[in-house]
């Protein structure tokens, strides 16, 4: 599991940065459109939100994978190891039903009610476009089940080591 976890942490770290390129790419194309050819882009504004969407959801679950999301821990920092163990698994316990029922089944859900919703900048659909909250919900589904495993078998802190704040 934790080769399939490093593949999947390189792949999603080039699909962010690919989705970081296309944005400053389309939104240099709309500036450039709108200021140098007096022309403004129709679709580049559409397809930036979008992509900025994509890059979010997606940005966020690699954090998730690499436990940088922000956490407020400075009491469970201060018990003994075993409720250290046992507030991180519930934790993360809690993450994965959230996960599961709001990005999983809720972004199903989104995508099927949009599925044939045109966008009229683009050639897709919206539900082809929200089809990045249940994907982004699936990625951090696995790096949740990840962590509880390796928390329970003591691969991993259940809490992060504090970093020091540089001033």
């Amino acid at each position: 599991m934790i080769t399939l976890k490093a593949g999947l942490d390189r792949a999603l770290e080039w699909v962010c940065v690919g989705l970081f390129v296309a944005l400053v790419a389309t939104v240099a194309w709309q500036v450039f459109a709108r200021q140098v050819l007096n022309s403004p882009s129709g679709w580049s504004e559409e397809l930036a939100k979008y992509i900025f969407v994509w890059l979010g959801l997606f940005g966020a679950a690699l954090v998730f994978g690499e436990r940088g999301h922000i956490a407020v821990d400075f009491l469970v920092r201060k018990l003994p190891r075993a409720p250290q163990k046992a507030f991180g698994m519930l934790t993360h316990a809690l993450v994965l039903a959230f996960t599961a029922l709001v990005l999983v089944y809720g972004g199903i859900s989104i995508s099927q009610l949009a599925w044939e919703q045109t966008i009229p900048a683009l050639p897709v659909t919206a539900g082809h476009m929200y089809l990045a909250i249940p994907v982004s919900g699936i990625l951090t589904l696995f790096y949740c089940v990840h962590h509880l495993i390796a928390i329970g078998a003591d691969r991993m802190a259940p809490v992060e080591a504090a970093q020091a704040e540089v001033l």
